[in-house]
């Protein structure tokens, strides 16, 4: 099977897509028939090809999500009419990409935290086009972190929840992830892509340094493109269960990826952040705006 992923050049996702089949099929028959259990298997048999041949996402698949011996350590429901700066901070204010971070893209209000992107000629850096980045105060090493979220629609900007050490693309110091990785427990880059499969989906990628010899070039696992409901106009929860062992990500509560990809999981404490990411090119007409809602962010730890 090796030799044929690589005669075929496929992605670490793709080649899980094609194990995945096995463990739905094991999983599907066990205590018996059902014609709901068949749909699932020739559903995931679907999702495969399309995944090896056109790289589209999967349904989430794995084993529901259990908190059994965590406890909840830190909440944001987002109540009241303003951010609370005893836990949060905005992070990375100023220039990013081809746009500015600001405080004013961020607002609390009817229990959502909301985020903005937009143009403003009268911007706090400036004109340009406009988007908002928070971070926890507190950092943490390893429970288990979730969002609740609408992501925003359309145009270049994404919506993003992430885990960042100080220097996880440092070679020497994150040493292949056991000294900092980023953890991007989603991204919804597709929302420019309507009418495609991809529209509603998110990724979930690893990235850290020191894997190998190239000290320039960070070294990154995408799990996989995994399929969400109605992002745009729903709320979803994204999770990541970060263990002593390895990473597992959840979509609605239903694991979609587990890895330890590199040289280990991290033993540092990261940075959990929530953004409007802004894209290295924006063709977009100046009045357009859109917004990345969150319900709540949750955390918890054994």
């Amino acid at each position: 099977m090796e030799k044929l992923f690589e005669l075929l050049h496929l992605a670490w996702r793709q080649e899980n897509a094609v194990y995945r089949i096995g463990e739905i099929f094991s999983s599907a028959f066990a205590g018996g028939f059902s014609f709901k259990k068949l749909v699932a298997v020739i559903v995931a048999f679907f999702e495969m090809f399309g995944s090896v041949l056109f790289d589209m996402p999967l349904t989430p698949a794995g084993s529901e999500l259990s908190l059994e011996g965590y406890s909840l350590v830190f909440e944001d429901e987002f109540e009241g009419d303003s951010l609370n700066e005893d836990n949060w901070f905005y992070r990375a204010s100023g220039t990013r990409r081809n746009g500015f971070n600001a405080a004013s893209q961020v607002r609390v209000e009817d229990g959502n935290l909301i985020m903005t992107a937009e143009y403003l000629e009268n911007g706090e850096f400036g004109p340009g086009w406009y988007a908002g980045m928070i971070s926890l105060r507190q950092k943490y090493c390893s429970g288990y972190f979730e969002i609740k979220c609408k992501c925003n629609d359309g145009g270049d900007f994404w919506s993003a929840f992430w885990i960042q050490a100080d220097n996880p693309y440092n070679h020497d110091v994150s040493k292949g992830g056991p000294g900092g990785s980023e953890l991007d427990i989603f991204e919804a880059p597709y929302g420019n892509k309507k009418g495609s499969p991809l529209y509603n989906s998110v990724t979930q990628t690893i990235h850290c340094n020191g894997l190998d010899d190239d000290k320039e070039h960070i070294d990154s696992r995408m799990l996989g493109i995994f399929k969400a409901d109605n992002i745009y106009t729903e709320y979803n929860t994204y999770g990541l269960e970060w263990t002593e062992d390895e990473y597992i990500f959840y979509i609605n509560g239903v694991e979609t990826a587990r890895s330890s990809f590199g040289s280990g999981v991290s033993q540092v404490e990261e940075s959990v952040i929530v953004s409007l990411e802004i894209p290295e090119k924006i063709s977009l007409a100046k009045d357009f705006s859109s917004q990345f809602t969150v319900d709540y962010v949750r955390i918890y730890q054994k």
